[in-house]
């Protein structure tokens, strides 16, 4: 029976775990017991990370302060031996935020907007405005935020990372390129707005309905927040509407393709950026461009400097640049107000590389390093309208958290106006962690430019040993490891090693093709709390003969099929007999002709 299972430290069976208070008059459990050994569910991975997970199974009747004592140590021996080895993902460890202890007991909520101080009176949203005016300052904003002039720029510090910022940035820009009323354009309290209907004049539809486009090396979570926010990729709308006419020839890619390809840097290719982004700018649609400054695995910088020049004299020429558009005003729905507005919206995700990038500037223009920084992304671009960061990557902390900035003329009108809160609803979270802003302000308040100068130059360093050290490493073993490097970025690429390797650095894994193998890579990254012992430990195990066991390396052939196969199964789950609408048929008959198969007509398939 289920509720013979073993459970909690002790291995009791479940039963007699139970706390009298789980069941009711009649003896009747008040609660279910398992349904399977947990520990037998959960223990393979757990056991292979020296978990016990019977230590870390809560009873009902609670745990004795030594069995929480073992189990909080046997946390911590893991979390420490891991932190210490720790090169595969782009975190900082090692700032010391032990004065911020003391707010532990206390509930800091920053909910609301920044700039008002709202009813919730323990917060820090004064450290956090001082956090924003920093990263403004550093990113060549107007500041402070002053929301009489739109010009200031408007943010706040996320609960999340930079894949918070994305998502608010893509729905800033998709009701600015929708037509809707920001927060500027009125002038008092408006209805819940989630309940306007938006009207456009007949014929108009595709001049209100942006279109996305990212690079094949942009973060997961781009393809997630377009997804939720319902905004078509360049990709969908060209598979489903023109499947036979993708400008850069054959089929549509389903990202922008990047320099190169996988084999490339992981910068974005402004070329074919350009061509994609023009096929539909000339339909009517207006483009929102993302731009990587730091790649998740590559750590590449997309040269937003160049390609918005590019793109703009393009723009200007279809009349995307700017243009008069009506937007409907909540409070007098049949009165559009005529506005002038950017047909376009430009984000940067600068999730890593736009918190350390202005340090390398400055390095670089005091002579304190040869290397030269990589392109402008900031708002001395006039073209950008946003930006966001994470935090957690650089310049460190304990839990994910990040920025998100704007202007405060293309600030995002919020869907509700809740007067329980005591102030705007502007952020994307409720709720939002204040200790994310006092432990970002206890940081930059004790690190000044020098000292954050000197950490970049001591990270470019110890990137260029780690790349040493890795051609030693090959030439020693005899064995081509594929060692790459993009410039300018704080990571390598080189070919995955043993699983225990994998395990021990925390190190992160992509496929990646080169010519028309499909190679499996691990990347590291030297950030501000690397060590040189740590890199040297890595190579050594390196050098082992288990180190790097033979891989099945896939063939581009291969993937095609794949792909071939997952479009049949695509077709066949909407294969069911429905009503299409225009769309629906546009998707099936685009993906019956990369499969070569006969396309459907109107009504049903």
């Amino acid at each position: 029976m289920s509720e013979d299972i073993p459970y909690g430290p002790e291995q009791k069976p479940w039963k007699d775990t139970v706390s009298p208070l789980a069941f009711d008059k009649s003896d009747t459990l008040l609660i279910t017991p398992p349904s399977q050994d947990p520990a037998y569910i959960y223990g393979f991975s757990e056991s292979e990370r020296g978990i016990t997970a019977s230590y870390y199974q809560i009873p009902s009747l609670g745990l004795s302060a030594d069995q929480s004592r073992s189990a909080q140590d046997q946390t911590y021996k893991i979390i420490d031996t891991q932190t210490k080895n720790h090169l595969g993902y782009q975190c900082t460890f090692g700032n010391n935020y032990s004065v911020c202890s003391r707010y532990l007991s206390t509930l800091l909520n920053n909910i609301g907007d920044p700039y008002v101080p709202g009813n919730y009176t323990i917060n820090t949203k004064w450290m956090e405005r001082n956090v924003l005016d920093y990263y403004a300052s550093l990113w060549n904003a107007k500041w402070p935020h002053d929301e009489h002039d739109p010009q200031t720029y408007w943010g706040y510090v996320s609960t999340m990372g930079s894949s918070e910022g994305n998502l608010y940035g893509i729905w800033n820009a998709r009701d600015y390129l929708q037509g809707k009323f920001m927060l500027t354009d009125v002038t008092k309290k408006v209805p819940n707005t989630m309940y306007v209907q938006i009207r456009y004049p007949p014929g108009s539809e595709n001049a209100f309905s942006p279109v996305g486009f990212y690079s094949e090396d942009a973060h997961y979570s781009l393809v997630k927040s377009m997804a939720v926010l319902e905004i078509k990729t360049f990709y969908q709308l060209g598979t489903e509407l023109y499947p036979d006419d993708c400008p850069l020839g054959g089929e549509w890619p389903t990202e922008v393709p990047s320099e190169g390809g996988d084999a490339g840097p992981g910068s974005v290719d402004i070329d074919k950026l350009c061509k994609l982004v023009e096929f539909f700018v000339a339909k009517g649609h207006p483009p929102l461009i993302i731009f990587n400054y730091g790649t998740t695995f590559k750590g590449a910088y997309d040269d937003v400097k160049r390609a918005g020049e590019t793109l703009l004299p393009m723009l200007k020429s279809y009349g995307m640049d700017e243009r008069w558009i009506k937007v409907f005003d909540p409070n007098k729905p049949d009165q559009p107000k005529r506005v002038k507005r950017n047909g376009y919206w430009i984000h940067v995700d600068g999730a890593l590389g736009a918190t350390y990038v202005p340090y390398m500037q400055m390095a670089f223009n005091k002579g304190r390093t040869n290397i030269q920084p990589p392109p402008m992304f900031d708002f001395r671009l006039p073209f950008v309208s946003s930006i966001c960061a994470s935090g957690h990557k650089w310049p460190g902390a304990p839990w994910p958290l990040g920025i998100f900035m704007t202007k405060t003329g293309l600030q995002l009108l919020p869907p509700t106006t809740p007067d329980y809160i005591g102030s705007p609803d502007t952020t994307f979270a409720g709720s939002r962690n204040g200790l994310s802003a006092l432990l970002w302000w206890t940081y930059i308040s004790e690190s000044n430019y020098e000292s954050q100068v000197e950490k970049v130059i001591g990270c470019l360093l110890l990137v260029k040993y780690a790349y040493d050290e890795l051609i030693k490493v090959q030439e020693e073993i005899g064995k081509d490891i594929w060692i790459k490097y993009t410039p300018l970025t704080l990571s390598l690429r080189f070919m995955q090693p043993s699983a225990d390797l994998v395990y021990k650095y925390t190190l992160s894994i992509e496929k990646l093709y080169y010519g028309n193998d499909l190679r499996s890579y691990i990347h590291m990254y030297v950030m501000g709390g690397t060590t040189k012992e740590t890199i040297d430990s890595l190579m050594q195990d390196l050098r082992k003969p288990d180190a790097f066991p033979p891989q099945h390396v896939a063939k581009r052939k291969l993937w095609k099929q794949l792909k071939r196969t997952a479009l049949e199964e695509r077709i066949e789950d909407l294969h069911d007999g429905m009503l299409l609408g225009k769309h629906d048929r546009g998707l099936i008959n685009g993906t019956k002709k990369l499969l070569k198969w006969p396309t459907v007509g109107r009504g049903y398939i």
